[in-house]
């Protein structure tokens, strides 16, 4: 016969307050089900995606939750299953626009689960009231781009809290139950990466890094160069740039511009402000350019030269001295509330016959 020391130590019922599962040896299991659709719609309702200079759109309801989360505890390791597919409605708007131009739709994230980390969340951004206009292209991609990191941000709070928080109960105490305790975490089997990291500001904390051997000015500052072509004129792309109330049209608020040497403009509710330095009329013209929200006294740099062709008129946009933290925005800017939404208020985009 084995004496006491001997035996295995799975059926030793040992000196602790319960004598169940000793050692944590046997399947246990704890339904996190009902705590994460109530810790996921806590994250994400009312959870504001801001765009300084830009617009603001926020997630006001979360629909629907579907799916199941479990946490399971065999010979005391952790194992998380969780399968979610999420629906919500988010509404927003462009800095200066009225009310009656709010813009409305859904997104939809289905594939959250412990087989992805929470950079690789798809969020899937749809408009429903608004769609096809200037004002909710600009906000889905919004939602596309700064949202999606955000929303991955969120869930990654709710991965870290089902990991730590809610199983924390699920390993049982031992008579060496210090000893245990100091090494839980070493004994959690974490399925999916690390938390996603960005320097989106939000409702998120921000993760930076500065790369070591490199001044503050090589880092600063980016150039941007752009090319388009319009189903127009010179003449008239000229125009469309440098005539306030063509350009109130297109950008859809209240444009002032004095199209001279030396003349001011301030455009989309005076988020973006500048100076002409030269126009060359039909074919070039060049600005100092910033928005408000840049370092005080900062402009950039932007030259526009139109050229026209037999069927069209090309248009290349060269920018230098944009912060390196809006470049991203001011790419995005030029694309979105600049060419394509002068080619869907003035024709420019449709083919000629």
């Amino acid at each position: 016969m084995a004496k006491p020391e001997e035996a295995n130590p799975r059926w030793i019922v040992e000196e602790r307050p319960d004598a169940t599962n000793v050692n944590n040896w046997h399947w246990s299991e704890k339904n996190a089900t009902d705590w994460s659709k109530n810790k996921i719609r806590g994250l994400l309702t009312n959870l504001e995606i801001d765009e300084p200079g830009l617009g603001k759109c926020i997630i006001h309801e979360v629909e629907s939750i579907e799916g199941e989360a479990f946490v399971n505890n065999r010979k005391a390791k952790l194992i998380f299953f969780y399968e979610w597919n999420i629906k919500a409605k988010w509404k927003g708007n462009l800095n200066g626009e009225p009310a009656d131009k709010e813009v409305e739709g859904e997104i939809e994230i289905p594939n959250l689960s412990e087989e992805n980390g929470p950079e690789e969340i798809e969020v899937q951004v749809t408009v429903k009231k608004g769609s096809g206009t200037v004002v909710g292209d600009a906000l889905k991609e919004l939602l596309r781009n700064k949202g999606t990191t955000i929303l991955q941000n969120q869930l990654a709070k709710y991965i870290g809290e089902l990991r730590e928080d809610f199983a924390k109960d699920l390993i049982l105490p031992t008579k060496d139950s210090k000893a245990n305790q100091s090494n839980t975490s070493s004994n959690i089997k974490h399925v999916g990466k690390p938390q996603v990291k960005s320097n989106v500001t939000g409702n998120v904390n921000n993760t930076t890094s500065d790369s070591k051997g490199k001044s503050d000015a090589e880092d600063s500052f980016k150039t941007l160069k752009l090319t388009d072509s319009m189903k127009c004129r010179a003449d008239e792309l000229f125009n469309v740039l440098t005539m306030p109330e063509l350009v109130s049209a297109f950008s859809r608020s209240q444009a002032v511009l004095e199209a001279k040497e030396g003349g001011s403009f301030s455009m989309f509710g005076g988020n973006i402000t500048g100076t002409f330095i030269s126009l060359q009329a039909p074919n070039s013209i060049k600005q100092k350019w910033r928005f408000t929200n840049w370092p005080k006294d900062h402009y950039s740099d932007v030259s526009i030269t139109l050229e026209q062709k037999s069927e069209d008129t090309s248009i290349t946009l060269n920018q230098t001295g944009i912060p390196n933290s809006d470049y991203e925005r001011t790419e995005n800017g030029w694309k979105n509330y600049y060419f394509e939404s002068i080619k869907r208020t003035f024709g420019f985009g449709a083919t000629l016959y």
